[in-house]
């Protein structure tokens, strides 16, 4: 069976930084996990890694969507398996790198997705809902969908709410089973808070409030916007004068807080991430796992 390393964590934790170094010094090539990288044009509010950080290492699934449009975990894992194939074609080991959960359990798992088409008109009907209202909507309806979702992710409520008005239920995710050997690397870091507001302040200061404002004249809306939750959802709340500067700072702090746990409780379930603190740890891992290579 082929082999895949995965390195994952919350937020600010030193994902990116590990990768680089793993991917060089075990001929690695890379697959963003992130479920906003994926987007054109969202290059500083998500901390998306310029060419110069890359150095050389390939990265796939970066820039692959616009904006405007939605882009499901079925689309992501329909690329990110080519990705993966392309790789071992150059005889390379592919990394799978990102914070997002459910994106990541789809490739390692193979998590077969209910094929349930948009429903338009009912979504624009549940998008004038808030989050909470829609997390009791699907309780109602579907109360186990609610023990493992994201209760402030319209998107996801949103989803799980068209499912279950067309299949009755939302079914449980079934695995096609394991298609890799893996190793899955989980990054943790000390003073997690220190390390948001840190990047949270560098990514001010070189212009993600600019490049917000930008996508709002060029193509979206506020409310799309929004969507995007934490810096995308207080900036464009900034920049409609609904909150100030310092309100917007304070914000994007604490929801990128509560984001980092709640990717923490959803890689806590995941019995089989070996964590680590240093990169000299990662890399005996890795070594260790290839050396049969």
């Amino acid at each position: 069976m082929k082999k895949l390393i995965v390195i994952l964590g919350p937020t600010a934790s030193g994902k990116t930084d590990l990768s680089i170094k793993l991917a060089k010094k075990f001929n690695g090539e890379i697959i963003s996990a992130d479920s906003r990288q994926v987007y054109k044009r969202m290059d500083i509010g998500t901390n998306k890694i310029t060419k110069k950080e890359m150095q050389g290492v390939p990265h796939y699934l970066l820039d692959v969507a616009s904006p405007k449009r939605r882009f499901t975990v079925v689309q992501y894992q329909k690329l990110a398996l080519k990705a993966i194939e392309r790789i071992y074609k150059k005889n390379k080991i592919p990394f799978l790198v990102g914070g997002t959960g459910f994106y990541i359990q789809a490739i390692v798992d193979g998590i077969v997705i209910p094929r349930v088409k948009p429903d338009w008109k009912l979504r624009k009907k549940l998008e004038k809902k808030n989050t909470k209202e829609l997390f009791l909507m699907l309780k109602k309806l579907d109360p186990n969908r609610t023990k493992n979702i994201d209760k402030n992710n319209p998107r996801r409520l949103i989803r799980a709410l068209e499912i279950v008005k067309e299949l009755g239920t939302v079914p449980p995710l079934s695995l096609s089973g394991p298609r890799f050997e893996l190793l899955m690397i989980g990054v943790k870091k000390e003073n997690l808070e220190e390390r948001i507001k840190k990047r949270l302040l560098k990514r001010l200061k070189i212009g993600m409030v600019a490049e917000v404002n930008n996508l709002r004249k060029s193509c979206l809306s506020w409310k799309r916007l929004e969507e995007f939750g934490l810096e995308y959802r207080y900036i464009a709340q900034y920049l409609q004068k609904k909150i100030n500067y310092e309100e917007m700072i304070e914000k994007i702090q604490k929801e990128s807080e509560h984001f980092a746990k709640r990717q923490m409780t959803w890689f806590k379930r995941e019995k089989r991430i070996k964590w680590v603190k240093t990169s000299q740890e990662a890399e005996k891992l890795v070594k260790k796992e290839l050396g049969s290579l």
